[in-house]
């Protein structure tokens, strides 16, 4: 492979490739390898220990997935936590509802969000805001003595490996269960369906035994691989919302126009998921 080329190859033997232009940053931090790079197709881009995480280009599919779903479903949507992020995507879209007093973003990992500050403005830009509180901490020990504190959480985390491992069991998610208001709706990531798919099914397995209502829903993600990627609904008292002429129309037309993926009609659309999807998340 030519040094000017990053590429990710999964366990089961393809991946994605990317010309690089120059290299940015490099950084081995107390948790893992941080780099970002230039690159002509993409802008700068991000990796942690060799895994594609952002890129300036196409970021947005995932962000506007993991955030309006849940927050446009929620009637007022006032106290949000996000676990991980540190690139700051996620708390960025999570401002684009006016509702929203604070924001505690936990992120395990400083040099991430020092670095995505420096070479992903555009992503990275609510991370000062006044209603946001980045905490540096693991997010495990943080959810443990919270109660009924959050309207919408969403964990925006790596992969189950690594830093992101203790964010894949049952004991973290009841104590993320604990810590939602009444009417809270969790969010996580639950990895590529084609790319991922055994570890999105036993993700859903252990989803499914903490919370009453389970679903994924899907939607593309170019530079991961596979290139489809899922995210998890999951509520004990908000039924799954697979008809988006419930949700506050005028709520979602705003939003909707500072968006490039969500829109109204996406908004019950990204349900309908193919049959091997069903199978993964109810396996």
């Amino acid at each position: 492979m030519s040094e000017n080329l990053y590429h990710e190859i999964t366990p089961e033997g393809f991946g994605i490739a990317i010309e690089k232009d120059k290299d940015l940053f490099s950084i081995k931090s107390p948790y893992q390898q941080i780099d970002f790079f230039h690159s002509r197709a993409f802008g700068n881009v991000m990796t942690l220990d060799g895994l594609m995480m952002t890129t300036e280009r196409d970021e947005f599919f995932y962000h506007e997935m993991i955030v309006h779903i849940p927050m446009l479903t929620h009637p007022n949507p006032e106290y949000v936590l996000v676990i991980g992020g540190g690139d700051g995507g996620t708390v960025r879209e999570i401002l684009k509802h006016p509702s929203v007093k604070r924001v505690d973003m936990v992120e395990i990992d400083g040099d991430v969000v020092e670095g995505c500050k420096k070479y992903q403005p555009t992503i990275s830009c609510a991370l000062d805001d006044p209603r946001v509180n980045v905490l540096i901490q693991d997010a495990v020990e943080f959810i443990k003595d919270k109660v009924d504190e959050y309207d919408v959480v969403l964990s925006d985390s790596t992969d189950p490996i690594g830093p992101g491992e203790g964010l894949f069991n049952d004991n973290f998610y009841s104590n993320v269960k604990r810590a939602l208001k009444k009417g809270g709706i969790v969010v996580p990531q639950t990895e590529g369906p084609f790319a991922q798919s055994e570890n999105m099914r036993k993700t859903y397995q252990m989803l499914r035994r903490v919370f009453k209502n389970v679903a994924p829903y899907c939607g593309p993600m170019p530079t991961y691989p596979g290139g489809y990627w899922s995210w998890g609904f999951c509520s004990d008292d908000v039924e799954i919302p697979r008809d988006y002429t419930k949700i506050d129309e005028q709520r979602a037309a705003d939003i909707q126009k500072t968006c490039k993926i969500y829109n109204r009609e996406l908004h019950s659309a990204v349900f309908a998921v193919p049959n091997f999807v069903k199978e993964l998340a109810n396996g």
